[in-house]
Order: C-alpha cells, then sequence, then structure tokens
C-alpha cells in the first residue's frame, strides 16, 4: 500500500473492515495523535496498514513488544501528547504490561491498540488467543471491546467519536493509558469482499465516512485543567504558614516549566529551603539556584544535622523524591503537617503523614499564596541560612574527595555530566544505582538540563527503549544521554535496534560493576553466603560486540580525562554510541561510606 494525500485517505477503502478502521485512524490523527509505535503480526493488519497509509501519521515500527512499549512510553512523556501503540493478539500484548503499568503511575498519555481474534475463535484452542479483556487491569484508565467493524453509518459515526473519545481521556488529569480491544475477522487484507458490499455512495452520511471539513475532529472535547482553591482554603493554609516560620519546599519528578518561578517566589516569601529531586527540572536553568538544594540526600543522613532541624511545616509539590533519607526525615517528625500539592488529581503520598492533599494547580497555588502573604510575612533568615550552608558544605566536601578517589567511582559520573552536558541536553537516569547517584551528586548547571527516569514501577526493563523514545520525541538536534547499570541495559539489548532502525541519537554511559549494584547497600549484603548467587548476580559479559552488532560505537576508558574526551566527541556525533565504565561493586560501596562520614566531618567541623 503506497502513502496517500488527504483527499484520498480512506477512499480506497473496499470491504468493511478498512473503512471502519481508515475511520478510526483519520479521526485519532484529527484529535493530535501524529506518532504511532507498531509491532509487526498478521491480526493487526488492518491498523498498520491504515496507519502507514495516513499522510499525517508517523509510523515507528518495533519488533519487540516490550521495548516498543517503553519507547512509546518515552516518546509521549517527551512530547507530551498520546501516543498510539500497536500489536497483534496473544502474549504479544502481555508484553505491553510493563510500559503500562509504568505510564499509569507516571501519567503518560498513551492509546494501546491490541488487535484480537473475533469473540467466535476465543476460549476453544484457535492460535495466538488469550483473553485480553481488561489485560491490564487497574493500570489502564479506560478499557474498551471496540465492536467489531462494520461499514454503516452507525458504525462510523461510533468509530469516529471512539477515537476522539480516547484519544482526549489519555490526556485527560489525571493522563494516562487507554486500551481498546479490536477483534478482527479474516481477510485482515484490504481485498474487496464479494459478500459484503459496501453502502452505496448515495446512502452514505458524508460526515460518518469523510469526517468534518477542514481535518476537524468528529467531536470536539475540551477538558479543563484543575482549576484554583477556594478563597477560604488560601487563607487558611496562609494563617498556618504565618505561625510556622521552619518550612521545606519539596519538588519531586516534575515537568512543568511554567511552575519554576512562582515557585521561587513562594519560597523567597517564605525563607523555605526548596529540597529538589534530580526530576524536579529545577537543579539546572538561567534560574535564581540560592534556595535551592541538591545535596539534602547526603546531609539528612546525618543525626547531627537532623537533630537540630526540626521541620514545622513541608510543602510538598508533586510525588515523592527518590532520597530515602528524605522519607526517613519525614517519618522522624511525623507530627510536622505536610501539605501536598499534586496536579494530577492522584494520591503520591506513601508516608500516610500527609494533613492535607491539595488538587489544584500549583502554578496558581504559588502565585496566590505569594500574594496573600507578601505584605505580612517575615521569615527566618537563620532557619535558611542553615540549610544553605549544610547545602554548601556539603557539596565542598563531596567534590574534593571524589576528586582524590584513585578508581572510577559512579557518583562521579553525574558531576562530570553537570560540567560536560550542553544547554538543552536531555540526561536520562536508569533505575537502583544511577537516579540514586543522580539525586546525591548532579547539582545542576547554569543552563537549562532536561532530566527523566521512569520513577513510577521503579524498574529496571524498558530503559534503552524509553530513553530512544525521548530522543525521538526531541525537536532540536541536542544530545540525549542515558546513564544506566549493566543488568538494566542487559534486560532491554533488544531495544537498542531502535536506534540503528530509526537513525536516532543516543549516548549511552554503562555503568558495569558486574551485577546488581544496588543490593551492596541494603541489608541482604549482611548474608555473604549465597549473596552474589541470589543478589549480586554476575554476568561476566562482554557488550562490545552487541553494541557493534547494533551498528554502535562502543568505547571504554579507564581514567576521567578519557572519559571527557570521548564523551565530548560522542555527543557532536550522530547515531548510537556506548562507553563503558567498569567499576567493582565493593570498593564502591567503601567509596560512598567514605563521603558520608566526610560530609559528617565538614559538617560537625563548622559547628565548632
Amino acid at each position: 500500500m503506497v502513502d496517500v494525500n488527504d483527499a484520498q485517505y480512506g477512499a480506497q477503502a473496499e470491504n468493511p473492515t478498512y473503512a471502519y478502521v481508515y475511520a478510526f485512524i483519520d479521526e485519532l490523527q484529527r484529535a493530535d495523535v501524529r506518532n504511532v509505535v507498531i509491532c509487526p503480526g498478521s491480526r493487526s493488519t488492518p491498523l498498520a496498514l491504515a496507519i502507514v497509509a495516513h499522510p499525517k501519521l508517523k509510523a515507528w515500527m518495533h519488533v519487540d513488544e516490550r521495548s516498543a512499549a517503553f519507547f512509546a512510553l518515552g516518546l509521549a512523556k517527551q512530547l507530551g501528547r498520546p501516543v498510539a501503540l500497536v500489536c497483534t493478539s496473544g502474549t504479544a500484548a502481555a508484553n505491553f504490561l510493563p510500559a503500562v503499568a509504568e505510564a499509569h503511575l507516571t501519567h503518560v498519555p498513551l492509546l494501546v491498540l491490541t488487535a484480537d481474534r473475533p469473540h467466535e475463535l476465543r476460549e476453544n484452542g484457535a492460535p495466538q488467543a488469550i483473553d485480553q479483556n481488561r489485560l491490564y487491569g487497574t493500570h489502564a484508565k479506560w478499557f474498551v471491546e471496540v465492536a467489531l467493524p462494520e461499514a454503516t453509518n452507525e458504525a462510523l459515526r461510533y468509530i469516529r467519536t471512539l477515537a476522539n473519545r480516547v484519544a482526549s481521556l489519555a490526556s485527560a488529569v489525571p493522563a494516562g493509558p487507554v486500551h481498546l480491544n479490536f477483534p478482527f475477522r479474516e481477510p485482515l487484507t484490504p481485498a474487496a469482499l464479494a459478500n459484503q458490499p459496501l453502502l452505496p455512495p448515495e446512502q452514505r452520511d458524508p460526515l460518518a465516512w469523510q469526517g468534518r471539513p477542514a481535518n476537524q475532529p468528529y467531536v470536539s472535547v475540551i477538558d479543563a485543567p484543575l482549576g484554583t482553591l477556594p478563597a477560604a482554603a488560601l487563607q487558611q493554609i496562609a494563617t498556618q504558614l504565618q505561625d510556622h516560620k521552619h518550612g521545606l519546599i519539596v519538588v519531586g519528578p516534575l515537568a512543568n516549566p511554567a511552575l519554576t518561578e512562582p515557585l521561587l517566589q513562594l519560597a523567597q516569601t517564605l525563607g523555605y529551603p526548596i529540597l529538589a529531586d534530580p526530576l524536579s527540572q529545577l537543579r539546572g536553568g538561567p534560574h535564581d539556584q540560592s534556595l535551592i538544594l541538591s545535596s539534602y540526600d547526603a546531609f539528612l543522613r546525618l543525626d547531627t544535622f537532623t537533630d537540630q532541624h526540626v521541620p514545622e511545616l513541608v510543602l510538598r509539590f508533586g510525588p515523592m523524591p527518590v532520597a530515602k533519607p528524605f522519607l526517613l526525615y519525614m517519618k522522624r517528625y511525623a507530627h510536622c503537617p505536610q501539605i501536598v500539592i499534586d496536579a494530577q488529581n492522584d494520591w503520591h503520598e506513601p508516608t500516610q503523614l500527609a494533613s492535607q492533599m491539595l488538587h489544584t494547580d500549583p502554578v496558581a497555588f504559588c502565585e496566590q499564596l505569594s500574594s496573600l502573604l507578601s505584605q505580612t510575612y517575615t521569615r527566618d533568615e537563620q532557619w535558611l541560612a542553615q540549610w544553605q550552608r549544610a547545602e554548601r558544605l556539603t557539596r565542598q566536601a563531596l567534590h574534593t574527595t571524589i576528586q582524590d578517589f584513585p578508581e572510577l567511582f559512579e557518583g562521579r559520573v553525574f558531576t562530570e555530566l553537570a560540567e560536560l552536558l550542553p544547554a538543552g541536553s536531555t540526561l536520562f537516569a536508569g533505575n537502583s544505582m544511577p537516579i540514586r547517584d543522580m539525586d546525591t551528586f548532579f547539582w545542576g548547571a547554569p543552563h537549562s538540563i532536561e532530566t527523566v527516569g521512569n520513577r513510577g514501577a521503579n524498574g529496571i526493563d524498558g530503559v534503552i527503549s524509553s530513553a530512544l523514545g525521548v530522543s525521538a520525541g526531541k525537536h532540536a538536534r541536542t544530545p540525549t544521554v542515558l546513564v544506566i547499570g549493566d543488568l538494566s541495559f542487559f534486560h532491554d539489548l533488544n531495544g537498542l535496534l531502535a536506534a540503528r532502525l530509526h537513525q536516532l541519537d543516543l549516548v549511552v554511559i554503562l555503568i558495569n560493576n558486574d551485577g546488581g549494584g544496588i543490593f551492596s547497600f541494603l541489608p541482604q549484603a549482611a548474608y555473604p553466603e549465597h549473596f552474589e548467587q541470589v543478589f549480586g548476580t554476575p554476568t561476566g559479559l562482554e557488550f562490545e560486540p552487541v553494541i557493534r552488532m547494533y551498528g554502535g560505537s562502543y568505547q571504554r576508558p579507564a581514567d576521567w580525562t578519557t572519559f571527557r574526551r570521548v564523551f565530548q566527541q560522542d555527543i557532536q556525533t550522530s547515531g548510537l554510541h556506548v562507553i563503558e565504565l567498569r567499576t567493582e561493586r565493593t570498593s564502591n560501596v567503601t567509596m560512598h561510606r567514605q563521603l558520608w562520614q566526610v560530609v559528617g566531618s565538614a559538617l560537625r567541623n563548622q559547628e565548632d
């Protein structure tokens, strides 16, 4: 099938299935869906052919369903609008589940389109047939068992309406994945069917068959965002803040540039330091950084600090931050009122300590609260200065000590990247140790660096594919850099194929400590007899041949000078580049613990 122009699209349909599917796909693009990730298969043929024929849709082919789903996740995350995901029937659809769960937990709009056997071929031994109804359970915002294709006016009105409804629903607060299950009968190709003639042209409703004029959607859907709080509620919070000068603003993973300045203004008014998660988008940029703390993961480990800095109130925006020391700090002071502001109408509150949950527009909240407080609030300068001093001393201690380590230290990757990444870069952190090292050692930059991660389910699966999806969604040709551990890299090797198929750019920094590095920091490490077998899980793999197989370049620097040179070359060159850093798990733990001791000494010496 060849591409067609707008006027021709759908006009060549010769059987009811294709008239129906063409109407659906055409309406998706009218609802502003522009990208579709397709996995090959037979039962999904009508969807696949209709998609690749549409002149306004970009089709991204992927062979592996799990990698494809994470690629779609990354693409939708970067674009901020729905991406459709297509597969055939059977276990192909089941492989979408991890990415669907991540999309649900992080509010990424996905349209999951699974093909299926018709009802007469279910639960009777037909091949490639499983129960796909509500396959993703509560991880999908909505499930639709789509009606069997018909080429009637009523059926085409239904399918066009459904396309607009699901595209809107995926993006509406709270955003997330929507699952449509399409049963198709054979034949699955576009050939005309003698026993199923199409409705004569004179009996066709033009709007149902051709859509509305000027590429307008069949149904325009307007979703109002979360509004502002009632005046009385804002005043109550303002009064509460007047009585609590020793407070904190905590910002978890967010992607809302409009929030930065109002948030900084509120912090300035209150004299509250901002504890900024590495995915908060606050650690880098031309905005004022004086109130933003990024090393709290290190100094909140110290009883000498937390004993003397008792919070009276916490304003938390978005999901919980990565840092476990902050979680323990809040549990220690469970009496402290915690006000959570959530723009996705969700319940990101695993501490069970929140005193108020505000489902409201955070930008308006900050602006209105600052306005209420600006004339009457007097902040405690000493409280803010104490936190800023801890931040400054911690950074200095960490930076100096890291420079003296004779071995390659995993956390140093992020101090190096903060200096090396140019403006507009995207830094994707893998789960387990990379995101935690990013939290402690990525202190930001004077220019904007977008930070991304899969922090919903926090899994190590699909990370390469997600990063490539982010790269595919970028409009400017600025670097996308992924920092990932060896087990997570191995878990999604199939995802590397997307870089070759779609000529995508990605620099991967592969931290290879031959196993699950995070377990060396956990209580399981106290049981050495079976630690390596059950938790460490070394693989001993050499990744260079696989990287070459997928058309990527490979470098293995042995020192930081070589790393900087190789990295600067790679970010200026298109394609897939992998820089492997070999580290050792036991010494990595020792160096981390040495750093915590150094920070403790630095803060104690200052107090003396």
